[in-house]
């Protein structure tokens, strides 16, 4: 007889096989269609005798083989008990398959499933068993990956479509009016990070692979990014169709109106919600994951529908916490792209085969929710990153000046005795509170406090350069009672700064409660919410320069003239604070042009985020980065909390409010081109574990290079103590070249401060033959040309070795006459030095 646990697991599996519309016996909808082995019919009179025994055969463990529409094996069920983890039967499952011909496989043990298609990819988690219907729909989805890889992407693949005529323009041709005429026409050119995200895509699709992760950091143009994905796939024929899923509505317009001034030359935007009748029109669907999963609206779709599922805001996206967004995500077949600044690692440091002994369903739960396994990235790195460090470094992004503020309450709520306070129960009788950090997120409110806060906000603000007001600022609530309270404060204060500029339109609310909130944001971004500034007549800035919100405006939300983020809350989450963070930290050029016409222009080249609860300090400091994440419960200094914690009255909460309270502490830092911790994590790690073995430290000290990479290589490459190596470290630096050992230990130990470019490494290379060979000034362009030429570039690699020069008349990149300016010395000495000195395989991606 079987054991509880796979007797448990058995009547689990048939209950999903049923729901799924399998069937085990004969019925009015048609003929049995699971079999137990592969010739074994059984009927409903034969489960019920069998009871708990059904799971077994004289054989030993039944596994279960699916039918097609047409009665032949289609799908391989290879069941485990509870406890076992499903993947354990992943080769049995296979070869199993292969005998039956059959092309799919469903690994579970009642609690975690996995859906493995034989001819594409690796098994992936999903929440329920899929329909007959559905998976003949996916026999019918033939990728071709050779041809996504293939297809010849470069930095104007955007504004080819948007003009396919814009290079015989005037204004392009003359190199001084070429970036003017870009602007002007908006024409959109990939920069070199956004075209490296679209080759590793084609990579890995030309590996096999069908689903992708871009982690991106906020401000670095995903949604442009999404818009070559896009074109990749129509043009090469692996979509007819791309359904663009988002988490608010605000992100929903956004995508719209981005993929219309990409795209509209060669295809049609709709979003579904205005959309439901003719949404077959489009190309593009763009629809919030929210509206698709109520009432489960995207079952009116064919699972072959889209041919490409692109999943904005990803890590929110998939996250749905009764599984529905996830079900969304899944039901349709076909490629799927991640975009996301701030992916959900779930799997960080968990143990799977103790954590279902305490919790069935705990394993499952952290597979659905993890990003990275989600979108075919189980290692935890990405198709693609490039981080906000990365970002600030090629001067595409900006980090804030983080100005610490605490009052004296709040001071004394981040301490460990807390914030004492006297007040009157409902008895009358004096009773004492204390409130510690974590209460201010749940009840502790002090009118003091708040206009303590706001006052440090209005005097320390960044202005805006142009017009000299205070520069447009979000500011973060606990709950939305009290951003009610801080923008009427805010309000107030401004009117007896400024009097007669604002009418209770300095502030503005922007919480879910508050009527047309999502139209609120749009007008903000676009310089026109409550009208535009009376500070500067003509200008194009908003009237309203705060927006006080709590959550809405964290993720996704574009606004690049934000010049200040408050933050009025301790915040709990690493990726909420980075998405916060994230507000502010795109370029942006102000400009006005005078009563005179001259053309006024200022850079924003900061931001300041105000902190009022050492947000900045704890994710820097006391924040354990390699815990293992919690799936709902917040976490701070290493205890959980919710609701249920908070026992002090309502009296003493009102008490608060007559408590006295300033600001005791300001200090404004500029975050330098590091980055805070939250942004850098992997080298970090690397350099603390690396640079305390003594072993490795002797023998960079003895400069015995060869020994320490050897010892590094032998004790940490792929390592469960680090689990590390060279491609994971480049990912995470977000580097465009290949990572040696000796360059990660140079700078583990001191030796240089950051990983230079490919192009820096390129540079120096060539300043290194020049150095030696001493040539006269006018072969160093040549030089330089032709040493980056041929260590990037194969073709003209190949050229020069297999001295096919006649190919050179042809051939942009170095041509003949560059190749006869060098002189024939030249011509003979670069290729002999570049092999004997140069590692050539490191500039390749």
């Amino acid at each position: 007889m079987a054991n509880s646990k796979e007797a448990q697991s058995r009547i689990k599996i048939n209950k999903f096989l049923e729901d799924a519309g399998w069937r085990f016996f004969d019925t009015e909808k048609g003929e049995a269609n699971i079999r137990l082995e592969a010739s074994v019919k059984i009927t409903q009179q034969d489960i019920d005798e069998m009871g708990e025994d059904f799971e077994n055969t004289q054989r030993g463990f039944v596994d279960y083989l699916l039918l097609d529409d047409k009665g032949f094996p289609f799908v391989v069920l290879e069941a485990k008990r509870e406890g076992k983890n499903p993947l354990d039967g992943k080769e049995q499952a296979r070869r199993y398959a292969q005998s039956q011909n059959a092309r799919f496989v469903l690994l579970s043990n009642g609690n975690t499933h996995y859906f493995w298609d034989l001819e594409s990819g690796n098994p992936e988690v999903i929440i329920e068993f899929p329909k007959q219907e559905s998976l003949l729909h996916r026999s019918g989805f033939q990728p071709d990956n050779q041809r996504l890889s293939s297809e010849s992407v470069k930095e104007d693949y955007i504004a080819l479509t948007q003009n396919p005529n814009y290079k015989e323009d005037p204004r392009y041709r003359d190199k001084s009016t070429r970036e003017e005429y870009l602007s002007q026409e908006d024409l959109r050119i990939l920069r070199p990070y956004q075209l490296r995200a679209i080759h590793a895509l084609q990579k890995s699709a030309g590996e096999g692979s069908t689903r992708f992760l871009f982690e991106m950091a906020t401000g670095t143009g995903k949604t442009l990014v999404a818009g070559a994905v896009i074109k990749l796939f129509l043009r090469t024929g692996n979509a007819k169709r791309i359904l663009f899923l988002v988490d608010r509505v605000e992100l929903k317009n956004q995508a719209y109106d981005n993929f219309n001034t990409y795209l509209k030359n060669d295809c049609t935007s709709v979003i579904y919600k205005n959309n439901r009748d003719d949404w077959q029109k489009a190309e593009i669907v763009i629809s919030t994951v929210q509206s698709l999963a109520s009432q489960d609206k995207y079952k009116k779709f064919s699972p072959t529908d889209f041919g490409l599922v692109i999943s904005d805001e990803a890590h929110r996206s998939i996250g749905g916490s009764n599984g529905n967004y996830r079900a969304v995500f899944e039901y349709f077949v076909g490629y799927k792209l991640g975009l996301t600044a701030t992916p959900k690692d779930y799997l960080k440091n968990v143990d799977s085969q103790k954590l279902p002994q305490k919790d069935p369903r705990a394993w499952e739960r952290r597979q659905l929710l993890d990003t990275y396994t989600t979108f075919g990235c189980p290692s935890g790195e990405p198709t693609f990153r490039y981080t906000l460090i990365s970002g600030v470094k090629d001067e595409y992004l900006i980090n804030p000046i983080a100005v610490d503020a605490r009052t004296e309450i709040t001071t004394q709520l981040l301490s460990e005795k807390g914030y004492a306070i006297i007040a009157e129960n409902d008895e009358g009788e004096k009773e004492e509170g204390v409130f510690f950090h974590k209460d201010f997120e749940k009840k502790f409110f002090s009118d003091n406090t708040n206009k303590a806060f706001c006052g440090t906000i209005i005097k320390n603000a960044l202005r805006d350069p142009i017009s000299r007001e205070i520069g447009k600022t979000i500011v973060f609530c606990v709950r939305q009672s009290h951003a009610s309270k801080i923008t009427q404060i805010l309000n107030q204060m401004a009117d007896k700064v400024w009097p007669g500029k604002y009418n209770s339109d300095f502030a503005v609310q922007v919480t879910s409660n508050v009527p047309d909130a999502q139209q609120m944001t749009m007008n903000f971004a676009n310089n026109n919410l409550t009208g535009r500034t009376n500070f500067l007549p003509g200008y194009k800035s908003s009237k309203t320069r705060v927006c006080v919100t709590v959550g809405m405006m964290t993720t996704g939300y574009d606004c690049k003239d934000i010049l200040n983020l408050a933050l009025l809350r301790p915040i709990f989450s690493p990726t909420d604070f980075v998405q916060i963070k994230g507000r502010g930290t795109r370029k942006f050029t102000f400009g006005y042009k005078n009563e005179d016409g001259e053309e006024i222009k200022k850079e924003k080249d900061t931001f300041k985020m105000f902190d009022f609860f050492a947000n900045c300090e704890y994710f820097e400091e006391k924040f354990d980065y390699d815990e293992a994440l919690q799936l709902s419960v917040a976490q701070r200094n290493g205890s959980s909390f919710s609701a249920d914690d908070f026992s002090i009255q309502s009296t003493m909460d009102e008490a608060t409010t007559y408590a006295p309270d300033t600001v005791t502490r300001y200090k404004e830092k500029q975050i330098s081109s590091a980055g805070m911790k939250v942004d850098r994590k992997l080298f970090e790690k690397a350099k603390e574990e690396i640079g305390k073995d003594k072993d490795i430290q002797d023998a960079v000290m003895q400069e015995q290079w060869d020994k320490a990479i050897n010892i590094t290589v032998h004790k940490y490459q792929d390592k469960p103590e680090l689990y590390i190596n060279l491609d994971k470290l480049r990912r995470s630096e977000s580097l465009d070249r290949r990572l040696t050992w000796r360059e990660v230990l140079e700078r583990v130990f001191g030796f240089v401060d950051t990983f230079p470019s490919k192009d820096e490494k390129l540079e120096e290379e060539c300043e290194k033959f020049i150095s030696i060979d001493k040539p006269k000034s006018k072969y160093v362009p040549y030089i330089k040309n032709f040493i980056k030429a041929y260590l990037t570039d194969e073709r003209f690699h190949a050229i020069i070795e297999n001295r096919n020069y006649g190919e050179l008349n042809n051939y942009a990149g170095f041509p003949m006459s560059d190749f006869k300016a060098l002189g024939e010395d030249l011509r003979k000495k670069l290729p002999e030095y570049i092999k004997d000195y140069i590692p050539i395989n490191q500039y390749k991606e």
